[in-house]
């Protein structure tokens, strides 16, 4: 992932239009009016070979003759020059380049190949590609439009990155009528070369950006996605727009999880994994706008109960029930906010939320209905609605609703219904910076854009328990052997005795299965079981064995095991001739008359690579749908998560007599899958239905594995890398003992405020450049809740019994990898050993693996300490300017 020379993309002093044209309305004439139009501070040259002048602007006849190197170069010229003019380009000294030319991937194999020669010519260079085939980039705070859209949009604090470029015009032209303005605008095109990860990371750290909208239509990195995607929800709102929700042919899928696991709904699981929030329209996305440009810091949404206001009756009912729909909260207005409105308000009004204050309400009653309302600790925002009448003038009471909301810490939201007799109301919302929507649903959908993504933030710093399944209990080693042995057969799928045993291994608890070749030996396997049984067609050709007759339950005898075998034999050579027969299974079922049943499976997607998937099992699985997804690695909070997301997760509960279901085993199992699917990449599908749960546990009752061989190594086709265990280990002092070191994990929080506890105030002062004795909740979420893929933190055990911590220590690279930042601590009365100068070297050769070209750290100029360990071990010393208490140490790793 990289960000390297975005900053001369977005924020150029100097721009080149290679491809200019004077003819108007071309599309290098509209490119050239853009730039020129936009206000840049610095020069922009015109490149045609024929020369002369456009627009007021002498036209250079190549690269060659420009005054100087442009920091950005915008090319509008055939495809087959495109890869030698970006080489020219890079020779001059240009790092970035808008290609607005089509022609490339798209074609086909002769396009990809003119595209792999673009991207040649710039790596050399390090000269960074937007495009092609795109509209272009627009910085509007930085006077740069280098596009050929229609509008010219104004100054803001929403960065809206799209791969299309008819959504930009649309979306453009929508927010220019409405006074909306952006702090980046980006066409990815084809994204050769800049992507959304990229994207990300450069609006995650960019000041003028509050909040990033994205329109996706696919991801091409699924791992740099969501590592930047992670790292910028947690900064500011993050809104995804994905097109494309349904297939038009849905691939054949062998298992019930490939079948509902379409490419749609892994999206919404990455999405909501890196807390993202999802929309699903157009209208949607307008509305999104609309609601991150009037985003308040000043007045944030601090919780879900929403306050009504309405001079309609009907129109607020609507809008309860669209809450309602969406999962909100409906305010319960105070005893003490009731009888303040009885005073102000007339006889008739509603006396409950919402807070209907009749159809002549004027300024006056919307001004003392907002005041109750917004001091009532029940509400935490206001939604403001209006029908026109012909009784009193809207626009008045429009501007009492601004006065009012001016007044209060709490957000508002307005909805004027109505056309003509509305606009100017809206126009006075959107000039004061105050929501307004002309529907209740967008007033609504918007109010709960706020909550959905304090709930993502919520569930981005959530500190899991320190619980969940042994990893060392897991019994790879039989794993591997019946993966392997499928292998060597050349067999996709394990037998269902085998994908038994393999969630055996991983501790999920299984019904005893047993092989028989014949009936007979199906009878005699039955009467050592004890009956009833269960017995199963035993075929490599079937999977859904019920589908061709070849499942009999209850069977009480073995006259009856034989029956069945016989029957189900015929069955299946009429449904499925050519199915390979190689006996059956046999079982005792499981008398659980309370037990719900359940979905637990993986799918190895193409994009995003091991999903698990969680829902109501049954054979008619596909038909209820019933299901919700993740991205494994999974905690007890995220496997959580993943249960409340589905409709049987309320049955789960409990009701009428039944007892609740055994939620932690579900949750065990949900986390041991995604071990299994990081220790096994062959596991391309697996599937456990039906998985009976009741308040006594779990048991697989049936289960289906399909292997393929390994595309990668590993947890290397993870989109999220998981915990690293091999970087598990141990570290020395200078006196020889050993310390256990592992990486940090999310439940270490608690171990990391004990540290605090036993080192001395002035070490701590020295680490956190503040005194600190318990670190606030969201920094130590944040400090144990770490990306592997771009930060690492190891924690130094005081001994085996791992109970407290010794020293820990942090490395954070920037999305280059060319810096990363150091950060130790070390128990105080543990100082004197040399185990600080261990841990910085652990950081070090950490850093070398990961290919980081330097290290550095700010460390007060007191902390000598500190300095004199770096200087042992080779850093250099550098001031901080404008602050002379801190000095930045350096070590050069390349």
């Amino acid at each position: 992932m990289s960000i390297r020379n975005l900053d001369r993309m977005y924020g150029p002093r100097s721009v080149a239009l290679i491809g200019a044209s004077g003819r108007q309305g071309a599309v290098g004439h509209v490119l050239l009016a853009n730039l020129l139009g936009a206000g840049l501070p610095g020069p922009v040259w015109a490149v045609n070979p024929k020369g002369g002048e456009i627009l007021g602007q002498t036209v250079f006849p190549d690269i060659a003759s420009l005054p100087e190197a442009p920091e950005l170069a915008v090319i509008a010229t055939p495809p087959q020059t495109v890869p030698g003019l970006i080489d020219e380009l890079g020779r001059r000294g240009t790092r970035a380049a808008v290609v607005i030319t089509a022609g490339f991937g798209e074609l086909g194999e002769e396009g990809r190949k003119l595209q792999a020669q673009m991207l040649e010519a710039a790596k050399p260079h390090l000269l960074r590609i937007a495009g092609p085939n795109c509209l272009g980039i627009m910085a509007p705070g930085k006077g740069l439009n280098a596009s050929f859209g229609h509008v010219q949009p104004g100054e803001g604090h929403v960065a809206f990155v799209s791969q299309s470029g008819a959504v930009v015009t649309a979306v453009l032209d929508w927010a220019v009528s409405r006074n909306i303005g952006f702090s980046c605008v980006a066409s990815l095109g084809g994204m050769s070369d800049v992507d959304f990860g990229d994207m990300l990371d450069y609006l995650a750290a960019d000041p003028q950006t509050k909040s990033i909208l994205l329109y996706i239509e696919s991801i091409r990195d699924a791992r740099k996605f969501m590592s930047a995607g992670r790292q910028a929800a947690r900064l500011k709102p993050v809104i995804v727009i994905k097109a494309g929700r349904h297939e038009a042919g849905a691939r054949a899928a062998a298992s019930h999880t490939g079948a509902l696991a379409g490419s749609d709904a892994v999206y919404q699981a990455a999405f909501r994994r890196a807390g993202m929030l999802r929309e699903f329209g157009i209208e949607d996305l307008f509305d999104a706008v609309e609601t991150l440009s009037t985003r308040s810091e000043r007045r944030p949404i601090l919780g879900e109960r929403l306050g009504i206001l309405t001079n309609g009756g009907g129109v607020g009912v609507l809008a309860t029930d669209f809450l309602v729909d969406e999962g909100g909260r409906l305010a319960e207005v105070s005893e003490d906010t009731i009888a303040v409105l009885d005073k102000v308000l007339p006889r008739t009004w509603s006396r409950a939320n919402p807070v209907d204050i009749i159809g002549d309400a004027d300024a006056a009653r919307y001004t003392h209905g907002m005041e109750a309302l917004l001091q009532d600790r029940n509400t935490d925002a206001l939604l403001v609605m209006n029908c026109p009448t012909a009784v009193v003038n809207n626009l008045s009471a429009a501007h009492a609703v601004i006065e009012a909301a001016e007044k209060s810490s709490k957000p508002v939201f307005t909805n004027w219904l109505g056309d003509k007799g509305a606009r100017d109301a809206r126009a006075a919302f959107q000039q004061h910076g105050i929501p307004t929507y002309e529907t209740p649903t967008g007033a609504i959908r918007a109010f709960m854009l706020h909550v959905r993504h304090n709930r993502n933030q919520r569930l981005l710093l959530e500190i899991p328990e320190a619980s969940g399944p042994d990893r060392a209990g897991h019994d790879r080693a039989t794993a591997r052997g019946l993966i392997e042995k499928a292998l060597r057969e050349e067999r996709e799928w394990l037998s269902e005795a085998e994908a038994k045993s393999l969630l055996a291994a991983y501790g999920i608890p299984v019904v005893e299965t047993r092989v028989a070749s014949s009936g007979a030996e199906a009878a005699r396997i039955a009467d050592e079981l004890g009956y009833p049984v269960a017995l199963k067609i035993l075929s490599p050709d079937i999977t859904h064995k019920s589908d061709v007759g070849g499942v009999a339950l209850g069977l009480d005898s073995a006259e009856a095991v034989s029956e069945a075998a016989s029957r189900m034999v015929s069955r299946v050579c009429r449904f499925h001739p050519g199915a390979e027969i190689e006996g059956f299974t046999v079982q005792q079922m499981v008398r659980k008359p309370d037990a719900y049943e359940l979905i637990l499976g993986i799918v190895d997607d193409a994009t995003f690579g091991p999903v698990i998937l969680f829902g109501q099992g049954g054979t008619a699985v596909e038909v209820v749908r019933d299901k919700a997804m993740a991205l494994p690695p999974l905690n007890r909070v995220l496997a959580e998560d993943l249960i409340s997301r589905t409709r049987v997760s309320r049955l789960l509960e409990g009701y009428r007599g039944h007892a609740p279901a055994d939620r932690d085993a579900i949750a065990m199992a949900l986390m041991a899958l995604g071990d299994l699917a990081a220790d096994h990449p062959e596991v391309a599908e697996l599937d456990i239905n039906p998985l009976w749960a009741d308040a006594e546990g779990i048991v697989a009752l049936d289960a289906r594995v399909r292997i393929l061989p390994a595309k990668s190594k590993g947890t290397a086709r993870f989109a999220i890398r998981p915990y690293p265990v091999s970087l598990e280990g141990e570290l020395q002092d200078r006196e020889g003992r050993a310390y256990p070191l592992r990486p940090i994990r999310p439940e270490d929080a608690p171990l990391t405020d004990e540290l605090l506890e036993h080192t001395d105030p002035e070490d701590v002062r020295l680490r956190f450049l503040s005194p600190l004795r318990k670190l606030p909740r969201q920094l130590a979420a944040r400090l144990t809740q770490i990306d592997y893929d771009r930060e690492m933190a190891f924690v130094v055990f005081t001994d085996e019994t791992r109970k407290e911590f010794a020293a820990v220590g942090r490395l954070s690279e920037d999305p280059n990898r060319e810096r990363a930042e150091f950060a130790i601590i070390v128990r105080s009365d543990l100082h004197g050993h040399g185990l600080g100068y261990a841990l910085m070297k652990k950081l070090i050769d950490y850093g070398k693996s990961r290919g980081v070209g330097e290290i550095f750290g700010h460390v007060l100029r007191e902390n000598r300490s500190m300095l004199n360990l770096c200087d042992d071990l080779g850093f250099t010393r550098h001031t901080i300017e404008g602050d002379p208490s801190l000095v930045e140490t350096r070590l050069k790793l390349g």
